[in-house]
C-alpha cells in the first residue's frame, strides 16, 4: 500500500526561520505549502529549492495580522488540495511568520501593542481555528514563540509578553486537541542571525557580542540551529512530544 506524503503549511516561509524550517521540513519527505506577506520573488525561490528536494512546494500570500482574510486562504489552499492529493487535509500547522518590536514600556504606543497581538496571538489563534478542521489526525501544530518568554531584555516587554502568551495557547490546545490525536508544541529560538527585527542580532556587532557572552555555547544563533528543531516536530519520532516548551539558544541566560 502506497504512503500518502504528508503536508505541512508554515507561515513565513520565504526567509529566516520559516524558510529553513520548510527546507528542512522537506529534507524530512513533507510536501510544503508556505506563505509570505509581500516578498513574492523570495517566497518563489524558496518554492523551487523545496522542489529542487523532490517534493511538491507552492507559495501563497497572507498577513497574519488580516483574520478576515484567513476564510479565503483555508478555502484556496483546501482547492489545491483537493484538486492534487483528493483531500483538503494537511498534516502540520507551523505558526512562524511575525515581526519584532523593540521598544521600551514607555513608549510603546496602542497601535504598536496591538499589532503584535494581532500577528503573533490572534492571527495564530484563529487561523489554528480555521485550520483545525483540516488538520489530519496524528498531525500536529507548531508554534514559534522566542527565548524573550523565558528571560527579559528591555525593548521587549510587549514581544515577550505575547509570546509567553502564545506557550501558554499551545498548552490548551495540546489539551483541547489531543482528542483528535493533534500534538501542540512550541520551538522558542533565542537571538538568530537573521533580517528580522532589522537584522539587529546579524547586523549590529554590539547586540550579537552581547548574545554570544550569554550563550553558553558562546555564538549567536542562525537558522540552521532551529528549522531542524522545528522538522523534527513534524516527523513520526516526535510523536509522543505535546504541550513542550523546546527552546533552543544554545544555552542562552543559564
Amino acid at each position: 500500500m502506497e504512503t500518502r506524503t504528508k503536508i505541512a503549511f508554515i507561515t513565513g516561509g520565504s526567509r529566516g526561520l520559516g524558510r529553513n524550517a520548510a527546507l528542512k521540513i522537506a529534507e524530512k519527505g513533507l510536501d510544503v505549502i508556505i506563505t509570505y506577506k509581500s516578498n513574492k520573488e523570495e517566497a518563489e525561490k524558496t518554492v523551487r529549492e523545496i522542489q529542487a528536494l523532490g517534493r511538491k512546494a507552492i507559495a501563497y500570500p497572507l498577513d497574519t495580522k488580516d483574520i478576515r482574510s484567513f476564510d479565503a486562504l483555508v478555502k484556496t489552499v483546501g482547492d489545491h488540495l483537493e484538486e492534487n492529493t483528493g483531500s483538503r487535509n494537511i498534516d502540520y500547522l507551523v505558526n512562524n511568520a511575525g515581526t519584532a518590536l523593540y521598544s521600551p514600556i514607555a513608549e510603546v504606543t496602542e497601535e504598536q501593542l496591538d499589532d503584535v497581538v494581532d500577528i503573533h496571538f490572534k492571527g495564530v489563534f484563529f487561523l489554528t481555528q480555521k485550520f483545525l478542521p483540516f488538520i489530519n489526525e496524528n498531525g500536529g501544530i507548531i508554534n514559534i514563540s522566542s527565548g524573550l518568554a523565558r528571560f527579559a531584555l528591555p525593548g521587549s516587554s510587549v514581544y515577550g509578553s505575547i509570546k509567553a502568551s502564545v506557550e501558554t495557547l499551545t498548552r490548551y490546545m495540546a489539551k483541547e486537541l489531543g482528542s483528535k490525536k493533534i500534538k501542540a508544541n512550541v520551538v522558542a529560538p533565542g537571538a538568530i542571525e537573521t533580517d528580522f527585527g532589522g537584522g539587529r542580532t546579524r547586523d549590529d556587532e554590539q547586540v550579537n557580542a552581547m548574545v554570544a557572552g550569554a550563550t553558553a555555547l558562546g555564538r549567536a544563533g542562525v537558522p540552521d540551529d532551529i528549522g531542524g528543531v522545528v522538522a523534527f516536530l513534524c516527523t513520526e519520532d516526535a510523536r509522543w512530544i505535546n504541550g513542550q516548551r523546546i527552546e533552543a539558544s544554545g544555552g542562552m541566560f543559564l
